[in-house]
């Protein structure tokens, strides 16, 4: 049995990091795709980052634009920052589970077709505190 439960919750929300964030998870779209859009955005400033979504004709930068405005709409309600001060200090794409379908080819075989997912994480800090 598990002793000083207390204690250890205390110190991992000690330990927890405060930054805002926000999560997509089960996107239908891979995650190469997603990152090549998430490493224009990476560093740079809410606003700027916003432009560059608004520009980029990839499939991957409305997605990527709806999760960095979740992450600013976070960090203003959760904790108090002013969409102005924020950056991207982390965005990266995790692959998420993977659908896989069959395609009929010739002679009655089939090839499997692997429909991928991804998890989009963005995560903002001010750059008061950097």
């Amino acid at each position: 049995m598990a002793k000083r439960l207390k204690e250890k919750t205390a110190k991992r929300q000690a330990n927890a990091d405060k930054r805002p964030f926000a999560i997509a998870k089960y996107v239908r779209i891979s995650p190469s795709k997603i990152g090549v859009v998430l490493d224009l955005v990476r560093g740079q400033k809410y606003g700027d980052a916003v432009a560059i979504l608004e520009n980029v004709p990839k499939a991957g930068s409305e997605i990527v634009k709806k999760v960095l405005n979740s992450a600013a709409a976070n960090a203003e309600h959760n904790v108090g920052l002013s969409k102005v001060d924020l950056y991207v200090a982390e965005a990266f794409a995790g692959p998420g589970p993977t659908l896989k379908r069959m395609m009929p080819r010739a002679k009655g075989s089939a090839d499997r077709i692997l429909k991928r997912t991804s998890h989009v994480t963005i995560i903002l800090d001010s750059e008061i505190g950097k």
